[in-house]
């Protein structure tokens, strides 16, 4: 079969999708899905339940606490907050996956941290910024739960330290945890303070082809066609791919805000389609005056922590270390 004879790629059936008439997705798959455990009997990583944050949207967190709670002169020490952003691809799956689980109940155990993650809505039926929004709803609800100190959420009353929380987001995760940080500064978050952002193989793009991109273009986990569709789904109608919520680099009214994040994690490996991009937006934040800590491997793909412990456990070690 000659190179033009080849049948085109669909970047749907990839997907496993269809889209309807009516503008929304189909997803002919079924993700396991966990059930909050509230129990916090010895041997479990942690425990966990859901709070809805937003009667009006429904859109619910899950808050992981770890089982084996540190102590501090017979009291129980305050944990770091982490508000958690999960990837989905945009429009694949919710945060109860799995997957996102696991990974939340890992991060809670192994940090000694409450994680808050947040079950934002998934385009095309909500297309972006309704994601920004659950974000920002999910931290205001946060700060609501100091300030509120009597009918607080008690695992945050009881166990979080407020004057350590930080924003981490995993690839579509890591666009909403940025544009939650930028947010984030038109608000008075008192007593609430955020200590950093950790950026894990952020997902951006443009109408500009990039080498990565280019290099990695077929990738079996995000071939380029597939991302321009979860772009095309998730963006507003209308917009092209270089609209400030997926292309951050040539907003400059954005820039100045930019200056004013905190402390930024960003991580990365050589073989993601992204790489490009990722390292543009570090080039971003560090021209924009923010302390910025990159670690980059040469060796890796996209979401390759789910597949290889041994990357889950160097994620949890560059993530400890950075909020320690």
């Amino acid at each position: 079969m000659s190179r033009d004879s080849r049948p085109a790629f669909d970047p749907y059936k990839h997907l496993n999708i269809t889209i309807n008439p009516n503008g929304s997705c189909t997803r002919h798959f079924i993700w396991p899905m966990v059930d909050p455990d509230p129990d916090p009997s010895p041997g479990k990583l942690a425990a966990s339940k859901d709070v809805t944050i937003n009667h009006e949207t429904g859109v619910s967190v899950r808050i992981f606490r770890p089982t084996n709670l540190p102590s501090n002169d017979n009291a129980v020490a305050r944990l770091p907050i982490i508000i958690h952003l999960h990837g989905s691809g945009w429009i694949l799956y919710p945060a109860n996956s799995v997957a996102n689980n696991r990974c939340c109940s890992q991060m809670a155990s192994e940090l000694t941290v409450i994680v808050v993650s947040v079950h934002y809505r998934l385009p095309p039926e909500h297309r972006l910024p309704a994601q920004y929004d659950d974000a920002l709803d999910a931290l205001l609800w946060v700060k609501q739960q100091v300030v509120d100190s009597t009918n607080g959420e008690p695992w945050l009353r009881d166990y979080a330290d407020f004057s350590r929380c930080y924003i981490c987001g995993s690839s579509n995760g890591a666009n909403i945890a940025f544009q939650l940080a930028l947010r984030s500064l038109d608000h008075d978050l008192t007593p609430l303070k955020i200590d950093g952002c950790v950026f894990y193989q952020p997902l951006f793009g443009g109408k500009t082809r990039t080498k990565s991109e280019l290099k990695n273009f077929a990738d079996p986990v995000m071939p380029v066609p597939a991302v321009d569709a979860m772009w095309e789904l998730s963006l507003p109608v209308g917009v092209d791919r270089d609209h400030r919520y997926c292309n951050p680099l040539g907003y400059l009214p954005q820039k100045e805000k930019v200056g004013r994040l905190g402390r930024c994690l960003v991580i990365g490996y050589g073989g993601d389609t992204s790489l490009d991009r990722q390292q543009d937006f570090v080039n971003l934040l560090v021209a924009a005056g923010v302390r910025v800590e990159a670690r980059f491997d040469d060796a890796g793909f996209h979401s390759i922590e789910l597949v290889d412990p041994r990357r889950a456990v160097a994620l949890l070690n560059m993530i400890r270390d950075f909020i320690s």
